[in-house]
Order: C-alpha cells, then sequence, then structure tokens
C-alpha cells in the first residue's frame, strides 16, 4: 500500500536523513531523496517545498532523538556520582555515534546559509545537556546556582571538548550504531573527569 499524509512525510524524512549522513547537503539532490523514498517529485515537494526546509527537518528530528536519548542525570542511578558519570557518559558516546557526529558537520557546513540550524544544533547538544546536569546539581547535589554552573562548565569541559573536535574533524572513528551504555564509555569519563564529579556531587574522599 502506498504511503501517505503523515506516514509518507515521516518516510521522507528517514530517506533524506540517510542521504544527507552520506552524501552532505551539496552531495544530494531531491530528484535522489524522491527516488530513495520511491516517491515522486510532486509528492515530496508537497511536503517539503525546499532542500533546505527538508533539512531543517532532518534536524529538528535529530535534536529530538538525541534529547530522548541523553535523558537526564537520575534516570541512570540514585548514587549521585554515578548519575553524573553515566549521563557524561552518554553524551560523549552520542558525540561519537555517526548520526550525530555527521549531523554536527552538516550544521556547521550550512551555518552562514541556515543560521537557525546550527543554533537549534548547539542547543540541543551543549545547552540542553548542560541544563540538565546544571539542574541536576542543584537540586540533587544541593549547590547554589553559581556553584552548579561552574560546576558543570568544568565538567562537560573535561568530558565532552577533548572529543568534540577530533570528530568534527574526522580524527577518531565514528561508532556506527549507538547500542546500550557502556563500562569503556563510563571509563573515558572517570578518567576524564572523575575528582571534579566527585567534588560536584559531594562524594569526595574527605
Amino acid at each position: 500500500m502506498a504511503r501517505r499524509g503523515e506516514a509518507l512525510r515521516e518516510h521522507i524524512l528517514d530517506s533524506a536523513k540517510l542521504a544527507f549522513l552520506e552524501s552532505g547537503f551539496s552531495g544530494t539532490s531531491m530528484d535522489g531523496i524522491a527516488a530513495r523514498a520511491r516517491t515522486s517529485k510532486r509528492s515530496l515537494y508537497a511536503h517539503f517545498e525546499t532542500k533546505d526546509a527538508l533539512l531543517i527537518a532532518v534536524v529538528q528530528r535529530m535534536r529530538t532523538l538525541f534529547e530522548d536519548r541523553i535523558r537526564t542525570p537520575g534516570d541512570y542511578s540514585d548514587d549521585p556520582a554515578e548519575a553524573v558519570t553515566k549521563f557524561c557518559a552518554r553524551v560523549l558516546q552520542l558525540i561519537r555515534w555517526s548520526n550525530v557526529a555527521l549531523t554536527l558537520r552538516i550544521g556547521i557546513a550550512e551555518a552562514d546559509r541556515l543560521p537557525e540550524l546550527a543554533g537549534g544544533l548547539h542547543d540541543a547538544l551543549f545547552a540542553t545537556t548542560e541544563e540538565r546536569l546544571r539542574d541536576y546539581l542543584r537540586t540533587h547535589c544541593q549547590r547554589s546556582d553559581d556553584e552548579a554552573a561552574m560546576m558543570t562548565g568544568r565538567i562537560i569541559g573535561l568530558v565532552v571538548y577533548p572529543a568534540l573536535p577530533r570528530v568534527l574533524f574526522g580524527l577518531d572513528p565514528l561508532q556506527q550504531d549507538l547500542g546500550e551504555l557502556g563500562s569503556r564509555a563510563v571509563e573515558d569519563v572517570q578518567s576524564l573527569a572523575g575528582t571534579m564529579i566527585a567534588l560536584a556531587t559531594g562524594t569526595a574522599d574527605g
């Protein structure tokens, strides 16, 4: 049965996401997306008037996916240090995931033309991450607003920013499958920011 309405729109988004991730924005045509989605160009343009509009919709979908996958620190453990460590490990894992990393590269490449797209990616990946960690430290670890903000900045800086440029410039291999949160990702966070996390959560020795 042929797809129609919202089902067709979702299928087009799935097809466009794969095409953009494989070939980038400039290397992807609306003809190619229509062929990949097995629909007509007329149907494609009925849902998305331009390739820019289609890219923005794909990135919005990726943003929602990221925010759902990252969750909040409290979802990972009742123990504050473990909760923060696993939350940060998930962020690190997501940044190294090919779907997210390649979307980031596209957003950066198109930032001059589509600043709202790049801004949305920044908010999803960094503003949302920092907000959720800051709120957790304030409410679960009894930190003041200033303390929570400072500690959040330090933790994210220690965990994310060594990995991010290596991912963006293609220096490290990307993870093709996200999978479950593994012990390697947790160990990476502990080696990078274990002391800061212990201080932030009040679990440091002494």
